[in-house]
């Protein structure tokens, strides 16, 4: 596996603490500015900026140099962080978190490209599971050192923290990564938008964000969950979110070495896996050993189909790479959009803190009928293939648009 990709998971690290950390910081900005539902809405205007600016920035950087878009994307990022850790009003907050989350996106979606691009097609997983990797230190390290500042130092200084996370990554970037050669043919993007021609991309969507939503639904209000339904002191919070980490680690490094050879088994074994230990979270709530215990099985389930998720994004979508990366990218956060939404929806209406994990689960069910169905697609067009000798959309086969493995 190239150093350039290792660099951009480290890189990961900083983005992903910015993006869970509030998971652990509901309270705190609660009661400094707002009610719980409301905080919880901070977590929501994240994943709309990814949502949104995934595909506006792939567009927009299309023909720019690689490394200098990462430079420039990391760099907005860290101010993203600094306006948060300043904003002295809750709608300046919220507009931070929206420019950081486009920053973010862009990064997510250009790296992510440039990561695939450097390696064979057989480990595309693998070197995703890397990036993944990242996000999953930071859910270990960087998400309960949030919530341990915000709960002795403050929120803001939570901020600040990943702010200097940011100025480190930005060295890397610099320093480390290769500058990326431009390809002879530049992209065209009339020809990478024929990507959403296929239902397989839609699908794969709707899958990516469905799985991500159904456990982000819980675990954005897991905090609040653990005190006031579990009976846990709130000095439990980070570890609790430590031991999401530590399973969202397990699962990324297991799910990114399995997921090469058995795609579709690793979508329908993670995603059933959620549903189930969402279900169980949901009525075993007020058992402290067994939301503890919960929280790192789902951390694992979600983590172990996410190289997966990728992967098949990359597979569909294989003749347009930045979109692609772009397309994946919007689609977790569309859940992370929907299952935030959707949990604080459910406790407005009464339903408690609990009831976020039901709802996560009803997410999940719908994801698993949506896997069984892009099997029974593939499974068609395979045969198809048979038949004509034609090449089938969608399939590992399918050979990224590079000349080189260091192209682009």
């Amino acid at each position: 596996m190239p150093l350039a990709v290792y660099i951009l998971g480290l890189s990961v690290f900083a983005l992903g603490t910015s993006e869970f950390m509030l998971s652990g910081l509901l309270p705190p900005i609660a009661d400094d500015m707002v009610t719980i539902p409301q905080a919880g809405l901070l977590i929501s205007a994240f994943a709309i900026g990814m949502v949104v600016g995934a595909p506006l920035l792939a567009v927009a950087t299309l023909r720019l140099p690689r490394r200098t878009t990462l430079i420039a994307l990391i760099s907005v990022f860290g101010l993203g962080q600094v306006a948060g850790a300043l904003a002295p009003t809750y709608e300046v907050l919220f507009v931070s978190r929206v420019v950081s989350a486009f920053a973010c996106a862009g990064f997510w979606a250009v790296g992510a490209a440039v990561a695939i691009a450097m390696v064979p097609t057989t480990s595309r997983a693998r070197a995703m599971a890397v990036m993944i990797g990242g996000l999953s230190i930071a859910n270990v390290l960087g998400v309960p050192a949030g919530a341990f500042l915000g709960t002795h130092l403050g929120w803001r200084s939570a901020f600040w923290a990943v702010g200097a996370a940011s100025a480190v990554a930005l060295v890397g970037v610099a320093t480390l990564i290769p500058r990326i050669p431009l390809p002879e043919r530049k992209p065209e993007l009339r020809r990478e938008l024929l990507i959403y021609r296929d239902r397989q991309v839609w699908l794969a969507i709707a899958i990516t964000a469905l799985a991500a939503g159904g456990v982000f639904c819980a675990f954005s209000y897991l905090a609040p969950l653990l005190t006031d339904v579990a009976g846990l002191d709130e000095g439990w919070v980070p570890t609790v979110l430590a031991l999401f980490g530590v399973g969202a680690l397990i699962g990324t490094v297991i799910g990114g070495r399995v997921a090469d050879a058995h795609l579709f088994g690793v979508l329908l074994s993670g995603v059933v896996a959620s549903t189930v230990f969402l279900s169980a979270l949901a009525l075993l709530a007020s058992s402290a050993v067994a939301v503890v215990v919960l929280s790192l099985l789902l951390g694992f389930s979600a983590f172990f189909t996410a190289p997966a998720l990728n992967a098949r994004m990359f597979n569909v979508a294989a003749a347009a790479p930045i979109l692609a990366g772009a397309t994946a990218t919007s689609a977790f956060n569309l859940g992370n959009t929907g299952g935030p939404w959707l949990g604080g929806t459910v406790i407005d209406a009464g339903l408690g803190f609990a009831s976020t994990a039901w709802a996560g689960a009803a997410m999940t069910v719908v994801a698993v009928a949506l896997v069984a169905l892009a099997m029974r697609h593939q499974r068609s067009g395979a045969t198809r293939v048979v038949a004509t000798g034609l090449t089938a959309p969608g399939t590992v086969e399918t050979a990224p648009a590079v000349s080189s493995p260091r192209g682009d």
